[in-house]
């Protein structure tokens, strides 16, 4: 199998990963925080290191800063309503997932929050600023984008956006689902309040994994859920500080075990030197089907640090599911459609056909990139001799 679906979740995951998942069944068996027992204790030890590494991993921003989710979607959802609760104005890209999207039209819906979507200019940070500028308004809390689009792969500059979201007292929150362990992600120096990640993607830990981490938000006043947190347990009030105040009932342990050896298997092997070779075989993938008659692209050529893995284009006179599916019978992996992205593909001018999406992993190689090329030329071949 040809694995290009790594947007979606990353395959195949680090030998470490499955390991500690599994052996966490026998060393990690009890409820963490919850009693005083060695087992117990040794769990609670266990989340702490997890929390520890993904602090160290995005900046050292304190390990009490890291929230636990059950993926990025969760983490968006909680950073979002906790900051913007049922008043104001919120500031958001043209190219964002649904993640982000629906629960700021559901706050619109339901509250009455009042939203815009500034305009992303690809090679014109001065442009890109401009606008979301024009667009700050006397109530506006906060800017909430994607780092790297999971239907093209452009990244925005959101140390720039954070800047501006400074100068005006905004809370900055960024969607890092395509960039956490792609690009270099260091929230002190890049003024990132809150950062969603997944832990499945570029972290390569399991599914049911996230994370919402703070860089000291002070602005997140309201808890999606409230429940037993093992702090406080005679309050009947949710406690008001970090992590215990979005992680109510048990917590996803073996998930979480194995998510910190995905984080480590990125340290150990450099951020750097995925994102460089990940972009090789993008810019590889890229030359290959502009090469090809009636292959439309949808973005500029990847370049190191302004793009992720994701090409997405279509094949002349077919459908992008239909694509899909052809590439599937050739033990083949990518996603067509519209990927949850409703805005992006407005913006890509790709709304109504939707796309082939080809997503690459640090653990894809040039020779599979060779072979998606040659099957794409066959396909092509065979629909223009059909004709």
């Amino acid at each position: 199998m040809v694995y290009f679906d790594n947007a979606a979740t990353s395959y195949p995951k680090p030998g470490m990963v499955p390991r500690s998942v599994q052996e966490s069944f026998r060393k990690y068996p009890a409820n963490p925080g919850r009693s005083g027992h060695a087992l117990s204790l040794a769990t609670s030890e266990a989340i702490f290191r997890c929390r520890e590494t993904i602090s160290g991993f995005f900046g050292d921003v304190g390990p009490e800063n890291v929230v636990f989710t059950q993926n990025c979607t969760h983490a968006l959802n909680i950073g979002i309503k906790g900051v913007m609760q049922n008043s104001g104005h919120i500031l958001t890209s043209c190219l964002e997932h649904n993640a982000v999207i629906r629960p700021i039209y559901a706050l619109h819906q339901r509250f009455g929050v009042s939203y815009d979507t500034f305009n992303f200019y690809p090679g014109d940070t001065a442009r890109t600023i401009a606008d979301i500028r024009r667009k700050i308004q006397s109530d506006t809390k906060m800017i909430v984008c994607t780092h790297a689009s999971n239907v093209c792969g452009m990244v925005l500059p959101v140390a720039e956006i954070a800047a501006l979201a400074h100068e005006y007292g905004l809370v900055f929150m960024v969607d890092a689902a395509q960039s956490a362990g792609m690009l270099p992600i260091d929230m002190k120096s890049m003024q990132i309040d809150l950062l969603a990640a997944p832990g499945h993607k570029g972290l390569y830990g399991p599914t049911g994994s996230g994370v919402l981490v703070s860089n000291g938000c002070d602005k997140l006043a309201w808890s999606l859920i409230e429940g037993g947190t093992g702090s406080l347990s005679m309050n009947l009030e949710q406690p008001d500080f970090l992590p215990d105040m979005f992680e109510s009932g048990t917590l996803g342990v073996c998930s979480i075990v194995g998510l910190e050896q995905g984080v480590r298997f990125v340290q150990r092997t450099g951020v750097e030197t995925i994102c460089r070779h990940e972009t090789r075989l993008a810019q590889k993938l890229y030359d290959g089907l502009a090469a090809i008659p009636g292959v439309q692209l949808y973005a500029p050529r990847p370049v190191l640090h302004e793009s992720v893995p994701v090409i997405c284009f279509n094949l002349e006179g077919m459908d992008s599911e239909a694509v899909t599916q052809l590439l599937d019978r050739h033990q083949i992996a990518v996603r067509g459609g519209l990927h949850c992205a409703p805005l992006a593909h407005t913006f890509l001018g790709t709304q109504e056909t939707g796309a082939v999406r080809a997503s690459l992993g640090y653990f894809n190689t040039q020779e599979q990139v060779a072979y998606f090329l040659s099957v794409i030329k066959k396909i092509k071949g065979a629909k223009s001799g059909a004709r």
